[in-house]
């Protein structure tokens, strides 16, 4: 794949070494997203390989409320929290149980799968998927895809959404120009996946770029480099002020240690 879409990474209209698809059907979206980072394999294939990073990385994302990685019988699992985008209890939040496989971990390829069987507004069968692989001048070459299913109750409340809070609203695939020469870009339930195909693909770089910085200065890194990342698409993925989200964010991480520091204290019999 990497191959074949070497004229779509030097021409796009994001600038960068980055392809995105999308696609629909009667019962559910998919985005995929593929592109080229300049860390090298060894570095992002470790750094990718783990579910305690991969909350640092959803909780990145506007609408992630809370994340923690356990373990049940089947194995690791991430307890997730979708909520709106603005401050919200997390008893009004939808709790998603995403299970955290590795498909493959070898010298220059890494395969994640994230599944979760039910999701908020009638989705269900979330898959997330993060391919990544090792390419010539040190660099790595990935491919994200995010993905949900969805019956007729799903389909009709996405609808609504659409056709109220959601409406207006694009994702990046141009479908054709208008008559003053703008793009006009895709919109409905395939501009849904692609905004958020997005915005999780851009915390993952986030979230690599901010292993360059101490531990104690990854969160604010992290969180600054995401919002500053999404505003450059600001027709497809703006939504609240640097202050409003670095506020929120902090505070649902600090919930997240409050509760970490609760348990251990538990664990030990304090």
């Amino acid at each position: 794949k990497y191959g074949l879409l070497q004229d779509q990474l030097r021409h796009n209209q994001f600038q960068r070494p980055l392809h995105m698809d999308s696609s629909e059907t009667s019962e559910g979206v998919r985005g995929d997203i593929y592109a080229l980072i300049t860390y090298p394999f060894a570095t992002a294939g470790a750094a990718l390989n783990g579910p305690a990073r991969w909350c640092d990385i959803l909780m990145l994302h506007v609408n992630t409320k809370y994340c923690r990685a356990a373990i049940d019988r089947q194995g690791s699992v991430l307890q997730v929290n979708i909520g709106r985008k603005h401050d919200q209890p997390l008893n009004e939040a939808y709790r998603l149980d995403f299970a955290y496989r590795v498909m493959a971990a070898t010298p220059d390829y890494l395969k994640v799968m994230l599944t979760a069987d039910a999701g908020p507004l009638g989705t269900r069968d979330y898959r997330v998927v993060l391919e990544a692989v090792a390419v010539d001048d040190g660099a790595t070459f990935i491919h994200f895809t995010y993905s949900y299913a969805y019956g007729f109750a799903g389909r009709l409340a996405m609808q609504t959404y659409l056709g109220t809070a959601g409406r207006g609203k694009v994702g990046f695939t141009v479908v054709s120009t208008r008559s003053d020469g703008r793009p006009l870009h895709i919109g409905g339930m395939r501009g849904l996946v692609e905004r958020n195909t997005m915005r999780y693909y851009l915390a993952i770089e986030a979230f690599l770029g901010a292993l360059s910085v101490p531990p104690h200065a990854r969160l604010e890194k992290s969180l600054r480099d995401w919002f500053a990342a999404i505003e450059r698409h600001p027709r497809q993925l703006h939504e609240l002020e640097l202050s409003e989200y670095l506020d929120m964010k902090r505070r649902e991480y600090s919930r997240l240690q409050a509760e970490a520091r609760t348990t251990t204290r538990a664990a030990s019999g304090s």
